[in-house]
């Protein structure tokens, strides 16, 4: 008795050397730090924490935001993400806690004669007066019980693990929705734009065939010969043209919106006067330290990274002893017919065992480092995560600022081009002008009037984007 208690101590020793023999632990990388504040700026508060329905003001582009949250597809594919996401977690929630089934089996065993066993049997009662049959029946009915005891904390970390990547893969949802709302507001806004180009290029037609009116008479008087007349007719020709292309654009824009909204080719509702709608002062920036609790795309990365580290607690984990405990109850009988016969049928069994990897562990090891190495890469994209915010977040602000300039700037070109059309046309009914210098003009104003509305969008876009880029569009 004494050998066999040193000899199971022994195998206790050596299971938990070779189980205990990992290679080295993941080294932590120091992250880098972010910058106190966003260039000059000295904003406190931060848009990010302003609701998307305060943010944008246009109630027609509300409802085509609540729309796209309803039926967007990619948004109803990263819900029903989340739903695997929680199946991985009540999964390892359950491989924590014993297995215990029910069932019922039925064999026949038969046993050599020149065997213990068999030797046994034949010269043994199973009941008074009855010898063990040489076919032995075999009939059992009961439970099966097995629980694998997480004494380093393997089922653990993996549950947490899973725990991690189903909120993380709620921060994915939040991230597809944040790209959402950003791109049906910068649609509905180009949507806009086209709007107003329409309306500027029909005004110019009407101004163009008004010209070419004039012109016609000049003919006719012989001031002015066929070729002034076919110039202006390219002109509004070319002018109509652009209105079909326009036509044209506004159809795919509105189907574009129709998609992101899941829904088919409809009228997009809207009002063409609200495209001003946006201040670019709305945008208040925090400080960049924000972007780590405001950006969904961030806190997606840093939950897929602490879910790498518990990966690699379970797979150093996986060198340990495991530790498993099974054991079976019911009624067992050579007979159904005294199946149930209690206490005589009553069978029970119990088994604690203990197992290390010894050799061969290789495939282990090969587990372990490429959680060492998902680890790696999730900590780099951590941080290439965080550095892509702030550089876009600085990105937007300089694009807003220098929009608004240009702005400013193309808004007094505008003015200056349609103040010159109107002399222009003034000069020219009195002769004091030729009609190249008309349709030179005329093609000015029309091309900076275009140029401004672009301008007016490009700022919206730049809003939408820093808006974005902050982190809002969740709350």
């Amino acid at each position: 008795m004494l050998q066999f208690k040193r000899i199971v101590f022994f195998l206790i020793i050596t299971l938990g050397l070779f189980g205990c023999k990992t290679t080295n632990n993941v080294a932590e990388q120091q992250l880098t730090p972010l910058p106190a504040t966003y260039l000059e700026s000295k904003d406190t508060l931060n848009s990010a924490k302003v609701k998307w329905e305060l943010f944008y003001k246009d109630d027609n582009l509300k409802k085509l935001i609540t729309s796209a949250i309803n039926n967007n597809y990619d948004l109803q594919i990263a819900i029903q993400k989340i739903e695997i996401a929680r199946a991985g977690v009540q999964f390892t929630k359950g491989a924590q806690l014993p297995v215990l089934s029910a069932g019922l089996s039925a064999a026949q065993r038969k046993f050599g004669l020149f065997t213990m066993d068999g030797a046994g049997n034949a010269s043994t009662d199973i009941q008074p007066g009855r010898v063990v049959p040489e076919n032995l029946p075999d009939y059992f009915a009961g439970f099966n019980a097995s629980w694998e005891v997480d004494v380093w904390g393997k089922l653990r970390s993996n549950k947490k693990a899973a725990v991690a990547r189903f909120s993380s893969s709620i921060e994915g949802r939040n991230a597809i929705q944040t790209a959402l709302i950003a791109e049906v507001a910068t649609t509905y806004f180009d949507l806009l734009a086209l709007d107003n180009e329409l309306d500027i290029i029909r005004e110019t037609i009407t101004l163009q065939q008004a010209a070419l009116e004039i012109i016609k008479i000049k003919k006719q008087t012989g001031i002015l010969n066929e070729l002034a007349v076919k110039q202006f007719e390219g002109q509004v020709n070319n002018s109509k043209g652009f209105e079909f292309k326009i036509l044209q654009q506004i159809t795919v824009v509105e189907n574009k919106l129709n998609f992101l909204c899941g829904q088919f080719p409809q009228t997009i509702i809207r009002d063409k006067t609200k495209f001003n709608t946006l201040d670019p002062s709305i945008v208040n920036l925090g400080i960049p330290s924000q972007l780590l609790t405001n950006r969904p795309d961030i806190r997606q990365a840093e939950l897929t990274l602490l879910a790498t580290k518990c990966d690699v607690k379970a797979a150093k984990a996986a060198f340990y002893p495991s530790f498993t405990i099974t054991g079976a109850a019911g009624f067992q009988a050579f007979t159904t017919g005294l199946l149930f016969q209690s206490p005589q049928s009553i069978a029970y069994t119990i088994l604690g065992g203990m197992t290390a990897p010894l050799l061969n562990r290789s495939a282990i090891k090969s587990q372990f480092n490429t959680t060492k190495a998902n680890q790696t890469e999730a900590l780099l994209n951590y941080q290439k995560t965080i550095l892509n915010g702030y550089i876009e977040v600085s990105n937007e602000v300089s694009n807003v600022k220098n929009l608004n300039e240009l702005y400013e700037l193309k808004n007094k070109e505008v003015s200056s081009y349609t103040q010159s059309t109107e002399i222009a046309n003034d000069l020219f009914k009195s002769g004091r002008a030729t009609y190249l210098e008309v349709l030179l003009v005329q093609r000015t104003a029309l091309d900076s009037k275009i140029e401004l509305i672009i301008t007016k969008k490009l700022q919206h876009q730049a809003i939408i984007n820093l808006y974005k880029a902050l982190g809002g569009g969740i709350n």
